[in-house]
Parts: structure tokens; C-alpha cells; sequence
């Protein structure tokens, strides 16, 4: 899940450790001391861990994120990453998610993610939650303005890992969802449910992401397109993939897939990704992400590089507005909390364009209905006024 920005991510908490010594060097902007809740020392997977020093690094979005150097009973050390979120209910959804994604992921291909090892409540303070993992050293970075930014592996070696994960992992019913809710930024992910229908889990998923941005945009062609989408794209892409005699086995998704959660592992030169928001669901949800401009594995080579691992399901035809359709609850997610977004018109015209594409009529009806609503609203205000007016200078009269 991002709940970082960009160059805050975990890939912008690299440190250096200095040639010939064991220092660890922390950007300034970044490190500061910390104190470490008991609850944390309590999780520590290893019994007498004694804590060495701790770190704040990071300015995440919503919480605190930190590195933990500790020394282990028999004299080594070790360093954990550590976040923590005071936003209640929220915040005990997203530690418990990330740390169940990351199991789950972990399980399937230990070196792709940090281990994870715990997760729980603050001690001293009850609405804070936390989750504890390994810390992942990061190799190269490059600056971007006054930002630092660890790019993704290469197509090649990005593609092979995260097809591996997709075709090495099994759902254990068998069916699309998960047993828990997970979290994407600040949005419960409604996938807690297990679902034979890949297009049933998918479609109550996006209406969950939908229902949430109505609220917050409140915007009615916005919202009548998305419903469209619901009713007459959404089954007319998903149905395809389990009917007619094909096949479509879960997998073990990420969930939210990007550059910016994606990193290369500086000690094995092997890519890894974190900020996990997984649910069993069809493979092609995870490159849904690498469509958006703004990312740097929109570079065509990663898309072709997965499809040569993974090959795209039948309907092969349906492919591409498939993609556009996964990339709908992501870029929802940047709309709603992203600073400065400019993504609620790009997603409005996305969903306009797959109604064009499968329900062309009933997204003209629609938008034509709206208008006129809106044209007989504008009409009543303006009567309102005249009348308003017209007493007015019978007063004065």
C-alpha cells in the first residue's frame, strides 16, 4: 500500500553504510532518535533482542517509519523496519494487512519480500498500531529534483519475479479474496470474502473503491459513469474468463504494484517489493498499476516482459481495456490521497472510455439525464431568484 509519498517511500530510507566499517549513515533530513514502545520490544522474534538505536526515517503520509539496529543474544546485529500508525481502527487494518500480505507473499518466495515478523498495539498509546519487519538495504539511487528515488529492477528481472509469485502461489479455498481485510492507502479493501467468480470479488471491490471517492468527490457523472461500469463493463470483461471452457486460477496478488514499492535488494542485487495489499485474484490485476504515466514501469519493456512469463488470458482480445479496468481502483486510491492529485479526471475519462467501448447507449442516456436534471435545477434557481426579486420591489413599492 502507498502511504508514502513517492520519494518518501521505503526506497527513499536508504542508508550507506560506509566502505571498511560497520557505521550506518542516515540522511540528515531523515534521521532522528527514537524512542521504542514496549509492545515493539515485546515482538521482537528473537527473545533478550536488546535494542542498540533507533531511527526515525521516512515522512510518511500518515504514520511513522523507522529503522531498529538491534544486538541478538549471541552477539550479532541486526536491523528492523518498523511502522507505526495512530489512526485507530485504520491504522490496526493497514499493520494487520501489510503484515498478512507479506506473510502470505513471504511464504511463496521468501526473498522477494521482507520477512515479516510482527504486528500489534502500542502499549502507551492504544489508538497507534505497528508492524515489524526485516530492513531491506537499498541499492541504487538517483535524484530527482530534491528527491531520491531507488528505481525498479529491471523489466526482465521485476517481470520474472513477480509472474513466479502469480504462478507458484495457491489459494487456500481455492476461490478469489482473502481472510481479512486489507488496506490500500487509507481504503479498506473490501477482498474479504471467498468468491468462485473472479468478476463478483473484482466488481465488489470496485464498488467498495467507487462508493468511497462518491463521497469524497461528489461529483454525479462521476459517479453514474462508475456505476455503469459496475453493471455493464465489469461482467462484460471478467465474465469471459470463466465461461466457454476457460480456466482462471487465483493467485497471490501484491496488490498495488509499482515503482515506488518496488526496490533492489543492495546485498543480493535481486528486486523485492513491500507496501503489500494482497487478495487472490486474477494475475493481470497487479500490472493494472503499470499503465499510469506517472510511473516509470509504464515503460513498455515491463508490460512485455510479464507476458512473456506469464502469457495474457483468453479473451487475449479483451486484454487492453482489461488493464484499464484494473487500473481504475488504483488510480482511484491517488485521486482520494495523493496531495495535488490531478487523477479524478483521468479516471472519469478511463471509466467514460470503457463505457464507450461495451455501453455506448446507456452511458449517452445517462450523461444526457444528468445534464437535463441539472439543466431543470439551474431553471428552478433562476425562477426562485425572479420571485425572490419580484417581492422584493413589491416591498418597496
Amino acid at each position: 500500500m502507498l502511504d508514502t509519498l513517492p520519494d518518501q517511500s521505503i526506497c527513499g530510507l536508504h542508508h550507506q553504510v560506509e566502505e571498511g566499517s560497520e557505521a550506518v549513515h542516515a540522511p540528515a533530513s531523515f534521521a532522528a532518535s527514537l524512542s521504542v514502545d514496549e509492545a515493539v520490544k515485546k515482538a521482537f522474534p528473537v527473545p533478550e533482542t536488546k535494542i542498540v538505536y533507533a531511527l526515525n526515517y521516512g515522512r510518511p503520509l500518515w504514520g511513522r517509519t523507522a529503522k531498529i539496529i538491534v544486538r541478538l543474544p549471541d552477539g550479532q546485529e541486526k536491523d528492523y523496519f518498523l511502522k507505526a500508525f495512530s489512526l485507530g481502527d485504520i491504522g490496526k487494518c493497514m499493520c494487520e494487512g501489510e503484515f498478512e500480505s507479506l506473510k502470505a507473499m513471504h511464504t511463496v518466495s521468501s526473498s522477494f519480500v521482507p520477512e515479516p515478523h510482527a504486528w500489534g498495539r502500542y502499549q502507551d498509546d492504544p489508538e497507534t498500531y505497528f508492524l515489524l519487519a526485516d530492513f531491506r538495504y537499498i541499492g541504487e539511487q538517483v535524484r530527482s529534483g530534491a528527491s531520491l528515488w531507488s528505481p525498479p529492477a529491471g523489466p526482465n528481472r521485476l517481470a520474472t519475479r513477480l509472474a513466479d509469485l502469480h504462478q507458484r502461489s495457491k489459494s487456500p479455498t481455492g476461490k478469489f479474496g482473502f481472510h481479512l481485510k486489507t488496506c490500500h492507502n487509507k481504503i479498506v479493501q473490501a477482498v474479504d470474502t471467498w468468491e468462485d467468480s473472479w468478476c463478483k470479488l473484482y466488481g465488489r471491490h470496485l464498488g467498495h473503491v467507487l462508493e468511497v471517492a462518491n463521497k469524497d468527490l461528489n461529483w454525479p457523472e462521476f459517479e453514474a459513469v462508475g456505476q455503469l461500469v459496475l453493471e455493464k463493463v465489469v461482467p462484460r470483461l471478467l465474465l469471459p474468463l470463466q465461461s466457454g471452457g476457460r480456466f482462471l486460477d487465483p493467485c497471490l496478488l501484491h496488490g498495488h504494484c509499482w515503482d515506488g514499492n518496488t526496490a533492489t535488494d543492495m546485498k543480493t542485487g535481486e528486486p523485492f517489493v513491500f507496501d503489500a495489499c494482497s487478495f487472490y485474484g486474477h494475475n493481470e490485476y497487479d500490472t493494472g498499476n503499470w499503465r499510469a504515466a506517472r510511473h516509470r514501469v509504464s515503460n513498455k519493456a515491463y508490460m512485455k516482459a510479464y507476458k512473456r512469463k506469464f502469457p495474457v488470458s483468453e479473451p487475449e482480445e479483451d486484454w487492453d481495456a482489461r488493464n484499464l479496468l484494473y487500473s481504475l481502483t488504483l488510480n482511484i486510491a491517488n485521486t482520494l490521497y495523493i496531495p495535488g492529485s490531478e487523477e479524478p479526471k483521468v479516471v472519469y475519462d478511463d471509466m467514460t472510455s470503457l463505457c464507450e467501448m461495451f455501453c455506448a447507449d446507456d452511458l449517452k442516456r445517462t450523461l444526457e439525464s444528468i445534464e437535463s436534471l441539472a439543466s431543470e435545477d439551474d431553471q428552478e434557481n433562476h425562477d426562485e431568484a425572479d420571485v425572490e426579486e419580484n417581492e422584493e420591489e413589491e416591498e418597496e413599492d
